[in-house]
């Protein structure tokens, strides 16, 4: 018996993100697996850029009429959204943060700049805050407050990712940083796209990771103490994106060549080891910002 689309979906990806689920009970891996399955379907539709960009928009515009069916109660007809369709109301998502998702990778249709940080956390909010948000619901959280962690912590991981990915974005012809930091550090379009490091664009990467930095210690210090024992999935990922923002910095950001620098599997298995022992022992599981 095949298992089911969202989990095949969610082992080939080999993210970061699926990693955190090994730590959940099964109905809740199983139900962010569904999750993940539709956050990648919907970002690789976006991301595809062999179809134009008005047909992409088609396809997210069905995704999101067939996800607004499944939330109100009917049938929907996409896999994956069948799949998630009985998580969706188990764990109470709504539709409007699924509608919210969709518009953030509707941003990457047509790729656009962003003139400062508060422009880009727009962006970064849209699509990885909102999946905080979305997860949170699953994990179990009890105090509102925890909707505040999981803003940050989004923004957190992002801006990890954006750093991370400066080299791959350029070559699709998409620079996300700010263009007020890139003035403000000297850095122009054409150095980037033309993968030509130089102290400039270290000090901008810098600038970059203390902006993830502001929001890695806002993400600890919102988490209320009741759920910190229900969110050590998104600990763990706020462990494993906080090393790779470390590993960036010791390595002097050498995020413009062809090679994605990653954290090997075996501290991702360390990290996952610290975290469950965290928990068993009852010691505080953050272990960034």
């Amino acid at each position: 018996m095949k298992p089911p689309v969202s989990a095949q979906i969610t082992e080939r990806s080999g993210s970061n993100l699926a990693l955190a689920f090994v730590l959940l009970p099964a109905r809740k891996r199983a139900a962010m697996a569904a999750l993940y399955a539709f956050c990648r379907e919907v970002d690789d539709i976006a991301d595809d850029e062999s179809v134009p960009a008005a047909q992409r928009a088609a396809a997210l515009a069905e995704w999101r009429e067939d996800v607004r069916r499944a939330c109100a109660g009917g049938r929907p007809s996409l896999p994956v959204i069948v799949e998630l369709q009985p998580f969706a109301a188990e764990f109470a998502l709504p539709f409007g943060l699924f509608d919210q998702l969709i518009q953030g990778v509707e941003m990457d249709l047509w790729p656009k700049r962003y003139p400062d940080f508060p422009a880009l956390e727009v962006y970064c909010y849209h699509v990885a805050s909102v999946v905080g948000l979305l997860s949170i619901q699953i994990f179990g959280h009890v105090d509102p407050g925890c909707r505040a962690y999981a803003d940050a912590l989004g923004k957190a991981l992002q801006l990890t990712n954006i750093l991370r990915d400066v080299g791959e974005d350029a070559r699709r012809g998409r620079i996300y940083l700010p263009e007020a930091e890139m003035a403000r550090h000297g850095v122009t379009e054409a150095e980037i796209f033309a993968g030509e490091t130089s102290d400039r664009f270290r000090s901008l990467a810098r600038a970059v990771a203390d902006r993830a930095r502001f929001h890695y210690r806002a993400a600890r210090a919102a988490l209320p103490a009741v759920d910190r024992r229900s969110m050590v999935a998104a600990e763990l990922m706020g462990a494993v994106y906080w090393r790779l923002l470390r590993e960036l910095e010791s390595r002097d950001f050498p995020v413009l060549g062809p090679d994605r620098v990653r954290l090997g599997s075996a501290r991702k298995l360390l990290l996952v080891l610290a975290a469950w022992l965290r928990i068993t022992t009852g010691l505080p599981i953050a272990t960034y910002g």
